[in-house]
């Protein structure tokens, strides 16, 4: 066995500067890595050889990698190709955009840890009308809501837990609870940035979308990401320009939607609940165990599923425990808890839909913004007496979006905070709900998203109790397996050979 590192990120000042030093290299880019592997299934060389030629061809390199891309069909090839991107003065209503992206990673500047200045973005599409003063009043009114409210919560937290305000170490904790509280009053045209790890393949797929998406900040960043790579691997981005499917589908749909809506004059009478199970899988946890069954046997699956029908409660019980008995609070559920899916209904905030987004293995389709749903106050700012003051300015924003949205309607929810809210579709099996649990009702985790995850928890519970009976926050994980187990799980030492133990 030999294995060989053929590749790695390095940051491009680096590149630059060995340049400088050795001079220009046309073979400094990642199209190298994918024209030498698309040739590995036909090439009998070893892959070290096949990388070498083109590395020393660059050109040929290129032509290969559009061959097999345009006219074979193989765009896999371009996923070993991966970009690193710095994107910076972006609204967080745009950020929103670009993480629909699922097979990518993002990490985002932080609202709840950095103490948000008084940047914002400007949408194109109000700048020289009569609603830019509008909307840039209303962005300095929320803004100046924010450093208010910061003042106050910061005072109560640190009154509130005056133990942990006795430590110094802990005060950017504490002040970083009252930021997260405080950013609920600021806008989705707040500026943030984002670092973006993405390959070639989900890149063009993010570019042609770009290009079709009605809003120009959108159109501009994708202009702007597709001139940071074309020069560097022009040959496995084709596909980027706007298309139909991306521009028309969407509004065709929604067009239609309205006729059938004004069909139903009922349709809005009943209010739906934030957060709803509308749909699972029925014997979900039959499901699994039947699932379980098929890997650990022969069995066809029908097989299997006709045995844990008639398989006493008692003995799956023993199934789903003899899954559970060696794990520990980071290990993920085996995957046969992907057989069993559950569909949400959500109403929730902007600032929660910015950590729900962030779980891309589940299925999300979220409908716009809009202040007929309201907003979510946080506990702290009702607390502090100051929820009448939020709702002041929640009041005026609305105001200034339904002007907004008279004249140009696919701008007006830049100027809505991150109170307002959205209804979102989410779809996700057993596994996934018990990473999003895992994470997000640990002590550690938001308190938004944490009651979102909890009310999601306690559904998915009613119909697949067997399932979901060890799921909850990590800090809770020791203490749920003790009531299944009778004792807290065996902790093992990880070992590296040749390294220390990590404890």
């Amino acid at each position: 066995m030999k294995v060989h590192l053929a590749g790695y990120n390095v940051d491009t000042e680096v590149l630059d500067e060995i340049e400088q030093k050795c001079g220009k290299r046309s073979d400094l880019t990642p199209e190298v890595i994918s024209a030498a592997y698309a040739r590995i299934s036909r090439d009998p060389r070893p892959i070290s050889e096949i990388r070498r030629d083109a590395r020393s061809e660059v050109e040929r390199s290129r032509k290969s990698n559009s061959t097999i891309i345009f006219k074979m069909g193989h765009h896999s090839v371009a996923e070993h190709a991966v970009f690193n991107l710095d994107i910076l003065g972006v609204s967080r209503f745009v950020i929103e955009e670009l993480e629909k992206f699922r097979l990518c990673s993002y990490t985002e500047k932080s609202q709840r840890y950095i103490t948000l200045d008084k940047d914002f973005v400007i949408p194109e599409e109000i700048k020289g009308t009569s609603l830019q003063g509008l909307f840039l009043d209303m962005i300095g009114r929320q803004n100046e809501a924010y450093f208010k409210l910061y003042d106050k919560l910061r005072d109560y937290v640190f009154t509130k837990y005056h133990e942990l305000a006795q430590n110094p170490k802990k005060h950017n904790l504490l002040e970083g609870w009252a930021k997260e509280d405080a950013r609920y009053v600021t806008s989705l045209a707040t500026e943030s940035q984002v670092g973006q790890t993405i390959n070639a393949r989900n890149l063009e797929l993010l570019l042609r979308r770009f290009a079709s998406h009605p809003l120009t900040e959108v159109k501009e960043l994708g202009r702007a990401i597709y001139a940071q790579i074309a020069c560097v691997a022009p040959s496995i981005v084709l596909f980027n320009q706007a298309n139909d499917r991306d521009i028309k589908t969407y509004p065709a749909l929604k067009k239609l939607a309205a006729e059938f809506i004004e069909k139903d004059e009922g349709v809005f009478l009943n209010k739906d609940k934030d957060i709803e199970l509308v749909e699972y899988t029925e014997d979900g946890d039959d499901v699994i165990c039947a699932a379980l069954l098929h890997t650990s046997s022969n069995l066809p699956y029908k097989q299997c599923i006709a045995i844990i029908k008639k398989m006493p409660h008692r003995e799956k019980i023993r199934f789903f425990n003899a899954t559970w008995q060696n794990m520990q609070f980071y290990d993920s559920m085996l995957r046969e808890f992907e057989y069993a899916n559950l569909t949400f209904s959500v109403v929730l905030s902007s600032a929660a839909f910015g950590q729900l987004k962030r779980h891309r293995m589940s299925t999300i389709t979220a409908q716009e913004y809009h202040p007929r749903l309201g907003v979510t106050i946080p506990q702290s700012i009702k607390e502090i007496g100051m929820d009448d003051y939020f709702m002041e300015i929640v009041k005026a924003t609305n105001e200034v979006y339904h002007k907004i949205n008279e004249e140009i309607p696919q701008v007006a929810p830049y100027v809505l905070t991150n109170a307002h809210r959205k209804r979102v579709l989410i779809r996700l099996n057993a596994r996934e709900l018990y990473h999003i649990s895992r994470l997000r009702e640990d002590a550690h985790a938001q308190w938004d998203i944490s009651n979102i995850s909890r009310a999601m928890v306690e559904e998915a519970k009613q119909v697949m109790p067997l399932t979901f009976a060890l799921i909850g926050g990590k800090d809770k994980y020791n203490e749920i397996y003790k009531s299944i187990y009778g004792q807290p799980p065996k902790v093992t030492e990880a070992v590296l050979p040749g390294a220390r133990n990590i404890k």
